[in-house]
């Protein structure tokens, strides 16, 4: 089922509009990518592509887990989850 989809999205994938408008990769081009070979099951090659794809999946499925169950300190670990991943991001758009 997740090799179909992975397949399918493979064959589907968004233009970078930024890319096509300046000529350069933006702070998240390679995530659709990163997500394909997550959902193949290859963790080294979706790392290779974009590392900060981890911690965005985190922070949504928090936000959904934070939505359904409203918990005490959610938003405060929403926030925190928030800034490592923009970290992450822009860190991983300096280094590549």
């Amino acid at each position: 089922m997740l090799l179909r989809l992975a397949s399918w999205l493979q064959q589907h994938l968004f233009p970078c509009v930024f890319k096509q408008c300046f000529g350069v990769d933006c702070p998240t081009c390679g995530m659709q990518r990163a997500f394909i070979e997550l959902l193949k099951g290859d963790m080294s090659a979706s790392l290779g592509y974009h590392w900060a794809l981890i911690p965005t999946l985190l922070l949504f499925a928090f936000l959904v887990l934070h939505l359904i169950f409203p918990l005490k300190y959610g938003t405060v670990v929403i926030k925190a989850l928030f800034a490592i991943d923009v970290a992450t991001i822009v860190l991983n758009y300096i280094f590549n």
